[in-house]
Protein backbone atom coordinates (compact mmCIF):
# COMPACT_ATOMS: atom_id res chain seq x y z
CA UNK A 1 0.00 0.00 0.00
CA UNK A 2 2.86 2.18 0.90
CA UNK A 3 4.55 1.59 -1.97
CA UNK A 4 1.57 2.55 -4.36
CA UNK A 5 1.01 5.53 -2.54
CA UNK A 6 4.63 6.56 -3.34
CA UNK A 7 3.80 5.85 -6.31
CA UNK A 8 0.18 7.72 -6.51
CA UNK A 9 2.81 11.18 -4.73
CA UNK A 10 5.14 10.86 -7.51
CA UNK A 11 2.35 11.85 -10.25
CA UNK A 12 1.19 14.74 -7.93
CA UNK A 13 4.48 16.02 -7.52
CA UNK A 14 4.62 15.54 -11.76
CA UNK A 15 2.17 19.49 -11.22
CA UNK A 16 -0.89 17.27 -13.38
CA UNK A 17 -3.24 18.61 -10.85
CA UNK A 18 -1.51 22.09 -10.24
CA UNK A 19 -3.81 25.18 -10.55
CA UNK A 20 -1.66 27.30 -12.09
CA UNK A 21 -1.62 31.57 -10.13
CA UNK A 22 -0.05 34.21 -11.53
CA UNK A 23 3.63 34.84 -9.93
CA UNK A 24 3.69 37.78 -8.00
CA UNK A 25 7.54 36.80 -6.67
CA UNK A 26 8.79 37.68 -2.98
CA UNK A 27 6.46 37.52 -0.62
CA UNK A 28 5.15 41.24 0.01
CA UNK A 29 6.47 42.93 -2.96
CA UNK A 30 3.03 42.84 -5.01
CA UNK A 31 0.63 43.30 -2.22
CA UNK A 32 2.44 45.54 0.90
CA UNK A 33 0.00 43.78 3.60
CA UNK A 34 0.81 40.33 1.80
CA UNK A 35 1.63 38.27 4.81
CA UNK A 36 3.36 41.37 6.51
CA UNK A 37 2.19 42.11 10.43
CA UNK A 38 1.74 45.92 11.03
CA UNK A 39 5.24 45.65 13.01
CA UNK A 40 4.53 49.42 13.91
CA UNK A 41 1.65 48.79 16.08
CA UNK A 42 1.26 48.68 19.64
CA UNK A 43 0.46 45.19 20.91
CA UNK A 44 -2.64 45.60 21.10
CA UNK A 45 -3.57 46.24 18.04
CA UNK A 46 -1.73 43.02 16.64
CA UNK A 47 -1.21 42.39 13.08
CA UNK A 48 -3.83 44.30 11.34
CA UNK A 49 -3.18 47.39 9.37
CA UNK A 50 -5.75 49.93 10.55
CA UNK A 51 -6.88 53.33 9.74
CA UNK A 52 -7.05 55.48 12.79
CA UNK A 53 -9.45 57.73 11.69
CA UNK A 54 -13.35 57.23 11.39
CA UNK A 55 -13.72 60.04 8.79
CA UNK A 56 -11.03 58.15 6.37
CA UNK A 57 -12.39 55.08 7.21
CA UNK A 58 -15.94 56.36 5.96
CA UNK A 59 -14.70 57.79 2.87
CA UNK A 60 -12.68 54.56 2.05
CA UNK A 61 -15.70 52.30 2.96
CA UNK A 62 -18.03 54.54 0.96
CA UNK A 63 -15.29 54.24 -2.05
CA UNK A 64 -15.06 50.86 -1.89
CA UNK A 65 -18.16 49.79 -0.66
CA UNK A 66 -16.67 47.28 1.98
CA UNK A 67 -18.13 47.38 5.80
CA UNK A 68 -16.49 49.62 8.27
CA UNK A 69 -14.55 47.04 11.25
CA UNK A 70 -14.29 49.05 13.87
CA UNK A 71 -12.33 48.28 16.95
CA UNK A 72 -12.59 50.21 20.27
CA UNK A 73 -9.31 49.25 22.01
CA UNK A 74 -7.59 50.99 24.99
CA UNK A 75 -4.00 51.97 24.14
CA UNK A 76 -1.66 51.49 26.22
CA UNK A 77 -4.72 48.78 27.49
CA UNK A 78 -5.08 45.96 30.06
CA UNK A 79 -4.02 42.57 30.01
CA UNK A 80 -7.48 41.93 28.18
CA UNK A 81 -6.66 44.52 25.58
CA UNK A 82 -2.62 42.96 24.89
CA UNK A 83 -4.59 39.33 25.05
CA UNK A 84 -6.66 40.29 22.01
CA UNK A 85 -4.51 41.84 20.19
CA UNK A 86 -1.70 39.55 20.61
CA UNK A 87 -4.00 36.57 20.28
CA UNK A 88 -7.49 37.35 17.94
CA UNK A 89 -6.06 40.74 16.14
CA UNK A 90 -2.43 38.60 15.58
CA UNK A 91 -3.90 35.27 13.93
CA UNK A 92 -2.99 35.45 10.16
CA UNK A 93 -5.84 33.90 8.95
CA UNK A 94 -8.78 36.59 10.84
CA UNK A 95 -5.81 39.18 9.98
CA UNK A 96 -6.38 38.57 6.33
CA UNK A 97 -10.07 38.42 6.51
CA UNK A 98 -10.21 42.30 8.35
CA UNK A 99 -8.09 43.22 5.90
CA UNK A 100 -9.65 42.05 2.76
CA UNK A 101 -13.28 42.15 2.97
CA UNK A 102 -13.90 45.15 5.48
CA UNK A 103 -12.27 48.70 6.17
CA UNK A 104 -10.51 48.49 9.45
CA UNK A 105 -10.59 51.12 11.86
CA UNK A 106 -8.73 51.53 15.23
CA UNK A 107 -10.59 54.20 18.32
CA UNK A 108 -7.94 54.54 20.99
CA UNK A 109 -10.90 54.64 23.99
CA UNK A 110 -8.82 56.28 26.45
CA UNK A 111 -7.58 59.25 24.54
CA UNK A 112 -9.16 63.14 23.31
CA UNK A 113 -10.01 64.44 20.39
CA UNK A 114 -11.43 62.55 17.45
CA UNK A 115 -11.18 59.38 19.01
CA UNK A 116 -13.73 60.55 22.03
CA UNK A 117 -16.02 62.04 19.32
CA UNK A 118 -16.09 58.55 18.02
CA UNK A 119 -16.72 57.18 21.37
CA UNK A 120 -20.00 59.57 21.47
CA UNK A 121 -20.77 58.57 18.03
CA UNK A 122 -21.02 55.02 18.79
CA UNK A 123 -22.28 55.67 22.79
CA UNK A 124 -19.25 53.54 23.49
CA UNK A 125 -17.54 53.83 27.26
CA UNK A 126 -14.10 55.13 27.85
CA UNK A 127 -11.42 52.60 29.45
CA UNK A 128 -12.77 49.44 27.87
CA UNK A 129 -12.37 46.13 27.21
CA UNK A 130 -11.80 45.66 23.64
CA UNK A 131 -15.28 46.40 21.49
CA UNK A 132 -16.34 45.75 17.64
CA UNK A 133 -18.73 46.83 15.77
CA UNK A 134 -19.08 45.89 11.69
CA UNK A 135 -20.77 48.68 10.50
CA UNK A 136 -22.37 50.21 6.62
CA UNK A 137 -20.37 53.84 5.65
CA UNK A 138 -23.50 55.38 7.71
CA UNK A 139 -22.50 53.66 10.40
CA UNK A 140 -25.78 51.27 10.37
CA UNK A 141 -25.07 48.46 12.58
CA UNK A 142 -24.70 44.95 10.03
CA UNK A 143 -23.90 42.99 12.93
CA UNK A 144 -24.66 43.01 16.68
CA UNK A 145 -21.67 44.94 18.81
CA UNK A 146 -18.81 42.31 19.52
CA UNK A 147 -17.95 42.60 22.83
CA UNK A 148 -16.55 38.85 23.59
CA UNK A 149 -12.93 39.52 23.70
CA UNK A 150 -12.05 36.12 25.00
CA UNK A 151 -13.42 34.23 21.81
CA UNK A 152 -11.73 34.65 18.47
CA UNK A 153 -14.87 32.74 17.12
CA UNK A 154 -17.31 35.57 18.22
CA UNK A 155 -15.01 37.95 15.62
CA UNK A 156 -14.79 34.98 12.73
CA UNK A 157 -18.51 34.51 13.02
CA UNK A 158 -19.40 38.25 13.33
CA UNK A 159 -17.29 38.90 9.73
CA UNK A 160 -18.74 35.80 8.30
CA UNK A 161 -22.62 37.31 9.03
CA UNK A 162 -21.61 40.20 8.13
CA UNK A 163 -20.66 38.94 4.66
CA UNK A 164 -24.04 37.20 5.21
CA UNK A 165 -26.04 40.16 5.57
CA UNK A 166 -24.35 42.19 2.57
CA UNK A 167 -25.29 39.30 -0.01
CA UNK A 168 -21.44 37.89 -0.39
CA UNK A 169 -20.25 34.45 -0.97
CA UNK A 170 -17.79 33.57 2.39
CA UNK A 171 -14.86 32.53 1.88
CA UNK A 172 -14.56 29.05 2.36
CA UNK A 173 -11.15 29.05 4.66
CA UNK A 174 -13.01 31.65 6.85
CA UNK A 175 -15.99 28.89 7.03
CA UNK A 176 -13.47 26.57 8.04
CA UNK A 177 -11.58 28.76 10.42
CA UNK A 178 -14.99 29.08 12.48
CA UNK A 179 -15.37 25.42 12.55
CA UNK A 180 -12.14 25.14 14.54
CA UNK A 181 -12.08 27.72 16.59
CA UNK A 182 -15.89 26.89 17.89
CA UNK A 183 -14.65 23.21 18.15
CA UNK A 184 -11.54 24.25 20.42
CA UNK A 185 -13.64 26.64 21.99
CA UNK A 186 -16.02 23.88 23.01
CA UNK A 187 -15.17 19.97 24.00
CA UNK A 188 -13.07 18.07 21.67
CA UNK A 189 -13.03 13.91 21.95
CA UNK A 190 -10.22 11.69 20.74
CA UNK A 191 -10.70 8.58 19.07
CA UNK A 192 -7.97 6.25 17.48
CA UNK A 193 -8.77 4.02 14.77
CA UNK A 194 -6.97 0.98 13.04
CA UNK A 195 -6.38 0.62 9.55
CA UNK A 196 -4.37 -1.19 7.04
CA UNK A 197 -2.34 1.89 5.81
CA UNK A 198 -2.42 4.86 8.06
CA UNK A 199 -1.79 7.45 4.98
CA UNK A 200 -4.90 6.15 4.00
CA UNK A 201 -6.67 6.51 7.22
CA UNK A 202 -5.68 10.50 7.74
CA UNK A 203 -6.72 11.05 4.44
CA UNK A 204 -10.21 9.11 5.19
CA UNK A 205 -10.86 10.56 8.33
CA UNK A 206 -9.54 14.24 7.15
CA UNK A 207 -11.96 14.87 4.85
CA UNK A 208 -15.27 14.28 7.62
CA UNK A 209 -17.19 17.34 8.48
CA UNK A 210 -16.58 17.37 12.27
CA UNK A 211 -12.74 16.30 12.43
CA UNK A 212 -10.46 18.74 13.61
CA UNK A 213 -7.11 16.83 13.45
CA UNK A 214 -5.68 13.45 12.76
CA UNK A 215 -2.26 12.06 12.85
CA UNK A 216 -1.00 8.75 11.83
CA UNK A 217 0.90 6.44 13.68
CA UNK A 218 1.16 2.87 15.69
CA UNK A 219 -0.37 1.57 18.54
CA UNK A 220 -0.40 -2.08 20.44
CA UNK A 221 2.26 -3.03 16.71
CA UNK A 222 -1.22 -1.80 14.51
CA UNK A 223 -1.33 0.91 12.45
CA UNK A 224 -3.75 3.60 13.29
CA UNK A 225 -4.80 7.17 13.27
CA UNK A 226 -5.59 9.48 16.11
CA UNK A 227 -8.49 11.36 15.49
CA UNK A 228 -9.73 14.65 17.73
CA UNK A 229 -13.45 15.97 16.63
CA UNK A 230 -15.67 17.78 17.71
CA UNK A 231 -19.02 15.62 19.27
CA UNK A 232 -21.17 18.38 18.52
CA UNK A 233 -20.67 17.52 15.07
CA UNK A 234 -19.91 13.53 14.59
CA UNK A 235 -19.68 10.85 16.73
CA UNK A 236 -17.21 8.50 17.17
CA UNK A 237 -19.17 5.96 16.53
CA UNK A 238 -20.41 7.93 12.99
CA UNK A 239 -16.88 7.84 12.27
CA UNK A 240 -16.75 4.16 12.56
CA UNK A 241 -19.63 3.80 10.15
CA UNK A 242 -18.71 6.03 7.77
CA UNK A 243 -15.29 4.15 7.24
CA UNK A 244 -16.36 0.85 8.09
CA UNK A 245 -16.14 0.02 4.17
CA UNK A 246 -12.80 0.99 3.95
CA UNK A 247 -11.54 -1.44 6.91
CA UNK A 248 -11.02 1.17 9.66
CA UNK A 249 -11.96 -0.03 12.90
CA UNK A 250 -12.48 1.46 16.20
CA UNK A 251 -9.89 0.91 18.76
CA UNK A 252 -11.35 0.22 22.66
CA UNK A 253 -8.33 3.11 23.92
CA UNK A 254 -6.41 5.69 23.22
CA UNK A 255 -3.01 5.00 25.44
CA UNK A 256 0.48 4.15 24.33
CA UNK A 257 -0.24 6.11 20.54
CA UNK A 258 2.94 6.53 18.96
CA UNK A 259 3.03 9.54 15.99
CA UNK A 260 4.51 8.35 12.72
CA UNK A 261 7.82 10.56 11.46
CA UNK A 262 5.93 11.82 8.75
CA UNK A 263 2.04 13.09 9.28
CA UNK A 264 -0.11 14.54 6.34
CA UNK A 265 1.96 11.98 4.16
CA UNK A 266 0.10 13.12 0.77
CA UNK A 267 0.51 16.94 1.48
CA UNK A 268 3.86 16.42 2.77
CA UNK A 269 5.13 15.09 -0.78
CA UNK A 270 4.49 18.32 -2.16
CA UNK A 271 5.55 21.90 -1.54
CA UNK A 272 1.97 22.84 -0.02
CA UNK A 273 3.48 21.88 2.85
CA UNK A 274 5.74 24.75 3.33
CA UNK A 275 2.58 26.58 3.33
CA UNK A 276 0.96 27.48 7.03
CA UNK A 277 -2.33 26.30 7.67
CA UNK A 278 -4.44 25.64 10.86
CA UNK A 279 -4.73 21.44 11.64
CA UNK A 280 -8.17 21.72 9.86
CA UNK A 281 -6.84 23.08 6.69
CA UNK A 282 -3.98 20.66 6.85
CA UNK A 283 -6.27 17.91 7.34
CA UNK A 284 -8.71 19.34 4.45
CA UNK A 285 -5.60 19.73 2.26
CA UNK A 286 -4.33 16.53 3.01
CA UNK A 287 -7.36 14.79 1.80
CA UNK A 288 -7.85 17.05 -1.24
CA UNK A 289 -3.63 16.12 -2.53
CA UNK A 290 -4.41 12.58 -1.42
CA UNK A 291 -6.95 12.26 -4.05
CA UNK A 292 -5.16 13.85 -6.62
CA UNK A 293 -7.24 17.48 -6.38
CA UNK A 294 -5.96 20.55 -5.75
CA UNK A 295 -5.79 22.19 -1.79
CA UNK A 296 -6.58 25.70 -3.53
CA UNK A 297 -10.41 25.48 -1.94
CA UNK A 298 -9.95 25.47 1.30
CA UNK A 299 -7.05 27.97 1.10
CA UNK A 300 -6.80 31.58 1.69
CA UNK A 301 -5.77 34.25 -0.91
CA UNK A 302 -2.39 35.24 0.90
CA UNK A 303 -1.90 31.68 1.49
CA UNK A 304 -1.85 30.91 -2.36
CA UNK A 305 -0.03 33.79 -3.43
CA UNK A 306 2.96 32.84 -0.82
CA UNK A 307 2.52 28.89 -2.47
CA UNK A 308 3.45 30.26 -5.94
CA UNK A 309 6.09 32.32 -4.52
CA UNK A 310 7.32 28.49 -2.84
CA UNK A 311 7.15 27.11 -6.28
CA UNK A 312 8.67 29.99 -8.03
CA UNK A 313 11.94 29.89 -5.66
CA UNK A 314 12.29 26.19 -4.81
CA UNK A 315 16.34 26.97 -3.62
CA UNK A 316 15.00 29.01 -0.73
CA UNK A 317 15.46 27.53 2.66
CA UNK A 318 11.44 26.89 3.36
CA UNK A 319 10.35 25.27 6.41
CA UNK A 320 8.11 22.47 7.13
CA UNK A 321 5.18 24.31 8.37
CA UNK A 322 2.94 20.96 8.84
CA UNK A 323 2.08 20.20 12.56
CA UNK A 324 3.42 24.04 13.44
CA UNK A 325 2.15 24.91 17.00
CA UNK A 326 2.01 28.80 16.36
CA UNK A 327 0.73 29.66 12.57
CA UNK A 328 1.37 33.20 13.30
CA UNK A 329 5.08 32.08 13.90
CA UNK A 330 4.94 30.10 10.88
CA UNK A 331 3.83 33.11 8.92
CA UNK A 332 6.88 34.77 10.04
CA UNK A 333 9.18 32.19 9.42
CA UNK A 334 7.93 31.99 5.73
CA UNK A 335 7.95 35.81 5.47
CA UNK A 336 11.70 35.65 6.52
CA UNK A 337 12.68 33.13 3.75
CA UNK A 338 15.46 34.46 2.20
Amino acid sequence: MKLLATLFTGALLAGAWLVPWPGKGRIGTATPQLNTPNSGNPVELGAVHWLRDLDAGTAEAERTGKPLLILFQEVPGCSNCTRYGSGTLSHPLIVEAIESHFVPVCIYNNKGGKDAEALKKFNEPAWNNPVVRIVGKDHSAITPRISDFRSSAVLVSGMLQAMQARGLAAPAYLELLEEELLAREATLETATFSMYCFWSGEKTFGAIPGVIETAPGFQDGREVVRVVYNPAQVTKAELEKQTQPKGITACSKNEGFRTDREPKYYLAQTPWKYVPMTSLQACRANSLVGNGQSPEPVLSPRQLELYQTIRANPKRKWKNAIGAADLAEAWAAADGVQ
